[in-house]
């Protein structure tokens, strides 16, 4: 934001305001046009950030802000157009796996054959939001130790086993490669997921801002290169490629949107 800022030769008041607006207007574009969606293979998986400073660091931060610590965006995609159905931004507690399903629920159009990994809050949060109407099944990781036993290194993954939870989703098709995939495209394109630098979000309303701004440009405005159209035209969504004039115009127009997600602290 700052160099921004000193490219465009404007205050950083200006940058952040016109983040605001962006990130309202995004979330009011996703809420409104993602909707009836026919999907019929949908992965969800979680991706870890933080604000201000790391959980183990919120107490002796100096003037930590609110909503300071750990932050996880759950999303959820189309594996066939590759289309973020739904995203929250919030903590890891089986409160924003319920936000989640809920919000997903309400966006697909049919019967869908979702796939998580063996994160064990899906399971209630799934039940109590789509009941039996649904095929879902987990894909679960075995990890062992990390290869080079580094502090940042994963573990490795050294297998992983299919266990169907409701209804009857095809074996084939368990798997959260794609949703996986777009949690990298999330660490490569947005600053505020890199690890080990000092792009991390400051304040949490900003963070939700970026993630809004994101989302609306990947799905409305990107070409998918498997695809060669946007996910949002693979869905059936809209006709035409969204421009980032597209967006700005809806910006001016727009009403204030309820914010894509709430936090809570960690147990």
């Amino acid at each position: 934001m700052r160099s921004i800022s000193r490219v465009a030769d404007v205050s950083i008041n200006t940058v952040t305001k016109l983040l605001v607006d962006a990130g309202e207007a995004c979330a009011q574009i996703h809420d409104e046009t993602v909707r009836g969606v026919e999907a019929k293979q949908v992965q969800c998986d979680e991706i870890w950030s933080f604000c201000y400073a790391k959980n183990r660091n919120v107490e002796t931060a100096k003037s930590a802000p609110v909503g300071s610590g750990d932050v996880w965006t759950w999303t959820a995609i189309d594996a066939e157009s590759k289309l973020i159905l739904s995203w929250y931004c919030g903590d890891r507690s089986a409160n924003s796996a319920d936000a989640l399903m809920s919000d997903l629920r309400d966006r697909v159009s049919e019967r869908i054959q979702l796939t998580t990994d063996g994160y064990h809050v899906y399971l209630k949060a799934v039940r109590k939001a789509f009941g039996r109407e649904v095929d879902y099944a987990q894909l679960v990781k075995v990890y062992g130790e990390s290869p080079d036993g580094g502090r940042y290194s994963p573990g490795q993954c050294i297998g992983a086993h299919k266990e169907r939870v409701v209804g009857n989703p095809k074996a084939k098709n368990v798997n959260t490669s794609h949703v996986e995939r777009q949690n990298l495209t999330m660490r490569m394109s947005m600053r505020r997921f890199t690890r080990l630098t000092n792009g991390f979000s400051k304040k949490l309303d900003n963070h939700m801002h970026a993630l809004a701004l994101y989302f609306v440009f990947y799905n409305f405005c990107r070409i998918h290169k498997t695809l060669s159209v946007s996910p949002a035209m693979a869905a059936n969504i809209t006709d035409k490629l969204w421009t980032l004039e597209d967006i700005a115009e809806w910006i001016e127009n727009a009403k204030p949107a309820t914010k894509r997600g709430t936090y809570k602290k960690n147990a």
